[in-house]
């Protein structure tokens, strides 16, 4: 039997109904703080990945699936052509880049212009061991804000994020929010200095990659999450003391926005994140626990200088993503099974075989004026087309029989209060429309 391909799993109609769920409550919060909705494509240019992400990092190095065509891959196996570097394709392993490069390709910020706020969501891939909320597939949703190097951006987008885990029921002690600062060029590099002769003294207790880390990109060792290595980097140089004077005051007043917005923040000086591009503030939001070693369901922070590593002008720009995987088990370990409601507007009920007909015609009806509408399609019983009604939270269920098929009527029961009503077949849509609008607009009682 072919099933799915590891470590990409199927969304089932249930899971696809609360991601659906998930991006429209995303887009409703965001938007209020003026982020507008954008879609890359799933696949782009190798070449943006090495540059913005790192080639170094682990994500280009090891984890990108690469794309190419078939034809492509023939005449580089048979002919021994390499493709060009324009068809050199991966499958995107992360979302900023691919916004970023959209933001510098259709120029959405003119110079002097108000800031871009984007926000996207949808699929990523990365080739790495699939473990427990570590997929090849996983889908991600995120915002990035480019034309401004304000630290108000930083400190609006951290709380913005706040207040969407508030919307979809994360309580706000069941996770915890760690800022730090990585500087800028300048400061970072003197840091990175300090930072690999430490490391270069205590080799010896570093693990393997770590150790290969030293000379190519030394602030990834901050993050190894190897006991040994953590134990060595208790006591590295830390990042906060090389800060530079516009970098400390930037990062200073990021802080003083939080507490006036009462967020509650742990400053973790080993917080780096996992890519090249970022500069100055950066974050991550941890479940507190329940979720093992894989623990954060979402971060980001500042990269004042990807646009200009794409060949776009200087843009500065500040971002998160947060893993639908992760905050789906982020619930979960809290006892919140992530589900919507979800109920039929209309069920149409047959209790004889000449109903069918009518039920499909009332149906058609019912859709066309806007309502989800739904009839038996396998001849069942009349208590197991109850049943179904039941499962698909219908709303109102229309009855049709021999007597009501003789006096061109139906029966319409309101499935809350089981209230039965005759309604004449010409006029039963017209009331449904307006008592189910009633409904909606009374809201729950």
């Amino acid at each position: 039997m072919i099933v799915s391909p590891e470590g990409m799993n199927d969304l089932l109609p249930d899971m696809a109904f609360f991601w659906n769920s998930f991006r429209s409550k995303a887009l409703e919060t965001f938007g209020r703080y003026g982020y507008l909705p954008i879609d890359t494509p799933v696949v782009e240019q190798t070449a943006l990945f090495v540059r913005s992400i790192g080639e170094g990092t682990d994500v280009v190095a090891k984890e990108m699936f690469a794309a190419i065509s078939g034809e492509n891959l023939r005449r580089w196996l048979e002919e021994g052509k390499s493709p060009k570097a324009k068809s050199l394709l991966s499958l995107r392993p992360e979302g900023t880049a691919g916004i970023v490069r959209a933001v510098v390709q259709h120029d959405l910020v003119p110079q002097g212009a108000a800031p871009a706020k984007l926000v996207y969501a949808g699929p990523m891939f990365r080739a790495e061991r699939p473990q427990k909320d570590r997929y090849r597939q996983f889908n991600q949703l995120g915002i990035e804000c480019l034309g401004s190097d304000s630290p108000t951006i930083d400190a609006e987008a951290i709380s913005m994020l706040m207040d969407f885990f508030g919307q979809i029921g994360l309580p706000y002690d069941s996770f915890k929010l760690l800022i730090n600062s990585i500087g800028c060029e300048s400061c970072r590099s003197t840091y990175r200095e300090a930072l690999r002769s430490f490391l270069l003294e205590n080799s010896a207790s570093l693990c393997e990659t770590c150790n290969t880390r030293i000379e190519l990109n030394p602030l990834r060792t901050l993050d190894c999450k190897n006991a040994d290595c953590q134990n060595v980097m208790h006591v590295a140089p830390k990042i906060t003391n090389y800060l530079c004077n516009e970098c400390k005051c930037h990062f200073d007043e990021v802080k003083e926005l939080l507490c006036v917005s009462s967020i509650p923040y742990i400053e973790e000086p080993s917080l780096v994140r996992g890519l090249d591009y970022y500069t100055r503030t950066v974050f991550e939001v941890q479940v507190a626990e329940g979720m093992g070693a894989q623990n954060a369901i979402g971060g980001g922070g500042r990269y004042d200088r990807l646009a200009e590593q794409i060949e776009g002008r200087r843009t500065p720009g500040f971002g998160f993503a947060l893993g639908f995987e992760r905050v789906v088990s982020a619930l979960s370990s809290i006892g919140i099974e992530p589900h919507v409601a979800r109920s039929l507007d209309v069920f149409v009920a047959c209790a004889c075989a000449e109903a069918y007909k009518v039920a499909f015609s009332l149906a058609q009806a019912c859709r066309a004026k806007g309502l989800s509408a739904d009839f038996d399609h396998q001849g069942r019983s009349l208590k197991s087309q109850l049943k179904l009604a039941n499962k698909f939270n219908a709303l109102q269920v229309i009855f049709l029989g021999p007597d009501e098929l003789d006096g061109n009527y139906v029966t319409v029961r309101d499935m809350e209060n089981h209230e039965e009503r005759p309604i004449s077949m010409e006029s039963v849509v017209v009331e449904l429309v307006a008592a189910l609008t009633k409904k909606s607009e009374s809201g729950p009682a």
